[in-house]
């Protein structure tokens, strides 16, 4: 992004970037607490963005770890005692519906682990440490992954443990639970839950955002 602060705090029509995706998990029918994992430095921020709100729902800051799987794994730990299904997601992905969540949600009572996700429309290629294509796969098999992605947490934990025991290092919870041997399911993600990452992106979801409102 380029910025001198965490992203989720730059501003987007107004707002920050978190607040957002904080709104959205909030107003989401099967949501009943909320964590956000981030690094002590910017608690303050986070404090004061979530002041204003108002919640109705319990929002928790939980320290973040070195790695987004160490971070999973700290915020698991500190969930509510009762909580037999958890949602992971990216709040970077702020335009996020609470209807994606909720079905998220309702998904993970016939499923103990999903992923939201949607059809890739581009032609993917294959290519060596050269840049030299080495095949084209299907697309009709190829989804890009987005979040967010639910698990049952006493699974979810097993796995973290165990990845914690052999040292593996994956890049979601999603192949993690694939490590373990276990099933993730795919859900049908929204086209417009982009994850802001460059400034491009801000400009993007700006669109949408407007788009949203006149609608």
């Amino acid at each position: 992004m380029g910025s001198n602060r965490n992203k989720l705090l730059l501003n987007l029509l107004g707002q920050s970037i978190i607040s957002f995706t904080i709104q959205a998990a909030s107003a989401a029918v099967n949501i009943s607490w909320i964590g956000i994992i981030a690094q002590p430095d910017d608690w303050q921020d986070f404090e004061a963005i979530l002041a204003p709100m108002k919640l109705n729902k319990p929002v928790e800051l939980i320290k973040g770890g070195s790695t987004r799987q160490e971070s999973v794994y700290n915020g698991l730990e500190v969930l509510p005692p009762n909580a037999s299904q958890v949602l992971i997601h990216d709040g970077a992905r702020c335009l996020a519906t609470p209807s994606l969540f909720d079905s998220c949600a309702d998904t993970l009572g016939i499923t103990n682990g999903l992923i939201a996700a949607v059809p890739v429309k581009d032609t993917i290629k294959v290519v060596d440490e050269n840049k030299i294509i080495q095949s084209t796969p299907s697309r009709k098999h190829l989804w890009a992954a987005q979040t967010p992605q639910g698990f049952d947490v006493k699974l979810l934990k097993q796995c973290h443990a165990e990845a914690v025991s052999k040292g593996w290092e994956v890049t979601d919870d999603a192949a993690l639970f694939e490590k373990c041997g276990l099933e993730v399911l795919i859900l049908q993600g929204e086209e417009t839950n982009l994850k802001i990452t460059t400034p491009i992106d801000l400009a993007i979801a700006e669109f949408i955002l407007k788009s949203r409102v006149q609608t």
